[in-house]
């Protein structure tokens, strides 16, 4: 009844009020999956459980997937173990987390995440003054644990010993119409735990789904409790967000229910911008299509070009107003790191790549000769090179830079020789560098034409190659693994 009337005043249309507390129990037949699709060690986890005597299933993401006749990346097991009794019947299991507690159970590198069945009694768990739930271990019965759940598509139960999925929400009609809907009041649950605004997000991107209007319509007036998340955690979201496979897909869905703000400040500035537009969404598409081939990719170099046209503003400006170029670049670079942090959390080594990705660019305009033998040899000299082919790309600066970086990163000695012959010195006051950020290029004369230090063969590139691909053309847009 009180469902019903809030659908009422609410004035929305949705399913028949069903019974949470009895599954829809589906056959192999029914739902399809393929056995052949699930880990050896999510069977194991769940036999292991199963064995002494508990109830073990593949829940969440991991049936969602199967269901989509997709090999899921993770495996998560849900039990009516407590995390104890889990630790106890695995040799390499951690008990982690303070807001719930979960384990860890290793196989190898293989990792799979244990919970037990969260009940709904949450009254008494702490909350801030917003309604978030801070820490709740409260444990339950499966139907209870499916109502925590967050999303129909992911609270359904797969037991790969008799290989039925068991469906409390109705997720599997949601799934067959391309439906994502958040379980219960969604004004509540985003209150509980305002990172689900940018599940759905993620999720509605990834997999192409339409958010259910109930779902959906609380998310604009309710973006700001985004703020009262621990920074950690926002980072933590944005970055599956932006590895999810569909990164461009995912920030234009941000902007759509206006969650963007406070993310990534300006982000929506500069996807109005023509430069910053084509840039960006070159960076997302190449590391879009280096997920999708199963390749690594390097938060450092993501979130750099995400960032870039903020720094780039920031670097003219200093400059306008007096200071030296590298000076000036890394000034440009505590600002836009400064604010981020505070929002984002950056992890120190990120923030550390992002700063050698940007002040390695000034670099690449001096091309005559030690300076390209040097940067050759820096560490994070391949994520450099292509943020320099994104910046060609998008037309910020001549793609003759590029293509010179290019002949030189793969070519024999020889050829290098003739490369750094060919670049005539800039004129007295190091003006002569593309985008004006030269300084240092080397001042008086036309090189001379002499020999560099040996460097071997072909494609020597020093420690520049880190992708394992130091032996072809380093690919434009890639994404900069490391």
């Amino acid at each position: 009844m009180i469902k019903k009337l809030i659908r009422k005043i609410l004035g929305t249309k949705s399913k028949a009020v069903r019974d949470t507390n009895t599954p829809v129990v589906l056959g192999p037949e029914a739902h399809g999956i393929d056995p052949r699709l699930l880990s050896n060690n999510a069977v194991r986890v769940t036999s292991t459980l199963q064995e002494a005597g508990y109830e073990a299933f593949v829940v969440g993401g991991a049936v969602r997937d199967l269901l989509l006749g997709v090999k899921p990346k993770d495996f998560d097991i849900a039990t009516n173990a407590t995390p104890e009794q889990v630790k106890r019947l695995f040799r390499r299991a951690f008990i982690i987390g303070k807001r719930f507690q979960i384990v860890h159970v290793m196989f190898g590198q293989d990792l799979l995440e244990v919970t037990t069945f969260r009940g709904t009694t949450s009254d008494n768990a702490p909350k801030d003054e917003h309604g978030r739930v801070l820490r709740d271990n409260t444990f339950g019965s499966q139907a209870e644990d499916a109502e925590r759940r967050d999303f129909t598509i992911n609270a359904m139960y797969y037991n790969p010993a008799n290989q039925q999925v068991l469906d409390y929400h109705g997720g599997i009609e949601d799934i067959r119409a391309k439906t994502l809907r958040i379980i219960g009041v969604p004004e509540a649950r985003y209150r509980e735990d305002p990172v689900r605004m940018l599940r759905v997000v993620r999720f509605a991107a990834k997999l192409k789904f339409a958010i259910e209007p109930e779902t959906g319509a609380p998310i604009k007036v309710m973006a700001p409790l985004i703020n009262n998340v621990p920074a950690a955690r926002v980072f933590d979201e944005m970055l599956k967000l932006l590895m999810s496979g569909h990164a461009l897909a995912c920030l234009q869905q941000l902007r759509k229910e206006g969650l963007h703000h406070g993310l990534l400040p300006l982000l929506d500035v500069v996807l109005e911008q023509p430069l910053g537009v084509k840039f960006v969404t070159l960076a997302l598409d190449s590391t879009d299509a280096r997920i999708h081939a199963g390749k690594t990719v390097s938060p450092g170099f993501l979130f750099a070009s995400l960032l870039w046209h903020q720094v780039l503003e920031k670097w003219t400006a200093y400059r306008a107003a007096g200071e030296q170029t590298i000076p000036a670049l890394h000034l440009a670079a505590d600002d836009v790191l400064d604010s981020q942090t505070e929002k984002l959390a950056l992890q120190r080594k990120i923030g550390t790549d992002m700063r050698d990705i940007w002040s390695m660019q000034p670099r690449f305009e001096r091309r005559t000769g030690k300076a390209p033998y040097k940067l050759l040899e820096h560490l994070r000299f391949r994520a450099g090179y292509d943020f320099l082919l994104l910046r060609c790309a998008s037309g910020e600066i001549d793609a003759d830079i590029g293509d010179w970086w290019t002949a030189f990163y793969e070519g024999d000695e020889i050829t290098r020789e003739e490369l750094i012959a060919s670049v005539h010195a800039p004129r007295e006051g190091g003006g002569g560098g593309d985008n004006g950020g030269g300084g240092g290029g080397g001042a008086g004369g036309p090189a001379k034409r002499k020999r560099g230090p040996r460097r071997g063969g072909r494609n020597r590139g020093g420690r520049g190659g880190e992708d394992g691909n130091a032996n072809s053309p380093a690919p434009a847009h890639d994404g900069g693994a490391d």
